[in-house]
């Protein structure tokens, strides 16, 4: 998911229960996605789209290093 953030292929809502759209489809796991706004990785820009913060990028970057 960070990934596909970090691509600008995802579009977020912002509601209290943020939910993640990748590729214009519904997230598969919206728990997740709820974890990773509500936990700071990911926020909702003012058009919609998903956008990592710096502990998302940070997040990413351990993922990749690994």
């Amino acid at each position: 998911m960070l990934r596909a953030v970090a691509e600008g292929r995802a579009m977020m809502s912002s509601s209290c229960e943020p939910d993640l759209f990748i590729d214009g489809v519904s997230c598969c796991d919206q728990m997740t996605a709820h974890a990773l706004a509500h936990g700071g990785y990911v926020h909702a820009a003012a058009d919609g789209t998903a956008e990592l913060t710096a502990a998302g990028r940070a997040a990413l970057k351990i993922t990749i290093a690994a």
